[in-house]
């Protein structure tokens, strides 16, 4: 059987339909208070971006609640900690600024999604107040909204994502031995185990 492709918004559209009347009208380009409520009870996002060629990115973000600080009613700031330095995101930015940012919290199914333009700021006086377990961040990530606006739940409804009973490993191995297959590593899987064992989340905040 031949692929059938869809090669223009009036295909997609006729396919598709026109967009709901609710859809149409939630975008905002500024925070509402609902926003700043939700911004203050997420731990996690994911940042979305690409270069200057479309090679694209997503990188997940986490902190306790109320990690994201709110600047203005148009500007936000993500703290940057201490990760694998490969900053993909962070050089895709460098070269094309536009981002776009998923809001969770858990057991929630509907998200915050902000799309904007974002730059890498390495010293600010609110800096003092990303401050956690002693960490003091190098580097934020500031976000200009150009738009913003709820997802709503059907994503999170039909992969039942919060729920307990749908959850599983799907039998993989461990982290360590997924590294050890996939990867040209120097270190032992029981190595490995050991590096990702109860010790790696002692070092989270650790440069």
């Amino acid at each position: 059987m031949s692929w059938a492709e869809i090669e223009s918004e009036a295909e997609l559209r006729d396919l598709l339909g026109e967009v709901m009347p609710r859809a149409a009208t939630k975008e905002r380009v500024r925070l509402h208070e609902r926003d700043r409520q939700w911004l203050a009870a997420s731990p996690f996002c994911l940042i979305a971006t690409s270069d200057d060629q479309g090679n694209c990115d997503v990188s997940p973000k986490g902190d306790p609640a109320g990690f994201v600080h709110v600047i203005d009613d148009a500007t936000i700031a993500i703290p940057d900690r201490p990760g694998n330095r490969r900053a993909d995101g962070f050089l895709n930015i460098l070269k094309n600024p536009h981002v776009g940012l998923i809001f969770l919290i858990p057991g929630r199914n509907e998200t915050l999604r902000i799309n904007g333009r974002a730059r890498l700021v390495r010293e600010a006086p609110f800096f003092d107040e990303l401050i956690v377990k002693g960490h003091r961040p190098h580097l934020a990530l500031v976000v200009e909204i150009e738009q913003i606006f709820f997802h709503c739940a059907k994503a999170f409804l039909r992969s039942g994502l919060w729920k307990p009973d749908t959850w599983g490993d799907g039998g993989l191995p461990s982290h360590a031995r997924l590294v050890k297959d996939v990867q040209k590593v120097e270190e032992t899987v029981e190595e490995l185990e050991s590096y990702y064992g109860e010790t790696y989340a002692k070092k989270l905040y650790a440069s």
